[in-house]
């Protein structure tokens, strides 16, 4: 049966509803060889971030995708002291992002030792939380995969295969998500487990087609920062051609930044439900489409 892992371990579906698949809780993205990165006091980001979390709470929300990855701050302890206080599971990665956020010994491992690593965190936990990543977080860079960025994807493919584990890939180009699949196959791993994250950013939906039919995931995240009525009209068009099935929705917001004073001001995960899903309905998506979209697709996308 599938599972979701989360810093509150192992869920089923039936103890899940809504969950909102692309937010940050800690992000830095000052580069790993910068002083201080990825530096903070973990009651200091509990007392920034619960409150954003107590907010989703009280509008049904059930689950978060943190979307941070190695290179940006990822902090799973971080994550899970934030879970802890405010008893909400939050869903971690593995992975490393793009150039040239990618810190020295990530440069210089093999494919091997990187593969390893990932199924480490996806098998046994991450570092010394005992959390388990449920998903493998990457990227690449607009103008084209790099061969740095290639190794990386290629190690993330064979940890995929023997996992099971969703790829997600903050990728703007389609043209670049296409490689990026082509690439995931020559591995052994498979398009129905990759996630072309921020979708919203091609603007030819003729390429959204193609990705979609090669089997990925789809995800529009940028509600609550785009006009609704922009991000209606994406949705509705991508219901249309039948994409519902694999389509996210969320917002990409947060965070605690350990660049700024005190972490910065932090942007709420509240849009969605509070106008977004509200404006779907009077486009006339059905609340059984929403619960799929909203319920249904992260789950499975994210589930092992």
């Amino acid at each position: 049966m599938a599972q979701l892992h989360t810093t509150l371990g192992p869920m089923q579906r039936d103890q899940l509803g809504l969950i909102l698949p692309h937010e940050h809780v800690f992000v830095d993205l000052r580069t790993p060889d910068q002083p201080g990165y990825a530096q903070a006091d973990a009651a200091d980001v509990v007392a920034l971030m619960a409150p954003q979390i107590e907010a989703i709470k009280a509008q049904g929300v059930t689950a978060l995708i943190e979307c941070s990855t190695g290179g940006v701050g990822l902090r799973v302890d971080l994550d899970l002291a934030v879970s802890r206080a405010t008893d909400f599971p939050i869903v971690v990665a593995t992975g490393n992002y793009r150039e040239p956020w990618i810190p020295d010994w990530v440069a210089a491992a093999s494919e091997l030792e990187l593969e390893r690593w990932m199924v480490g965190h996806l098998s046994e936990g991450v570092d010394d939380t005992g959390v388990i990543a449920a998903w493998i977080k990457v990227s690449a860079g607009d103008d084209g995969i790099t061969p740095l960025e290639t190794k990386i994807l290629r190690a993330a493919a064979r940890a995929s295969a023997q996992t099971g584990a969703l790829i997600g890939s903050h990728t703007i180009k389609g043209r670049v998500v296409l490689d990026q699949l082509d690439i995931i196959e020559a591995e052994g791993g498979s398009a129905n487990r990759f996630l072309s994250i921020h979708t919203q950013e091609e603007k030819d939906f003729g390429l959204h087609r193609e990705v979609f039919a090669r089997g990925a995931w789809l995800e529009f995240d940028h509600i609550g920062r785009a006009p609704d009525a922009d991000v209606v009209a994406l949705v509705t068009r991508a219901l249309q051609v039948g994409q519902g099935e694999r389509l996210l929705l969320s917002h990409d917001r947060g965070w605690y930044d350990p660049a700024k004073p005190g972490g910065g001001t932090p942007q709420p995960y509240t849009h969605l439900v509070e106008h977004f899903l509200p404006a779907l309905r009077e486009a006339g998506v059905t609340d059984t489409t929403i619960a799929q979209l909203t319920q249904d697709n992260p789950f499975t996308a994210f589930a092992r």
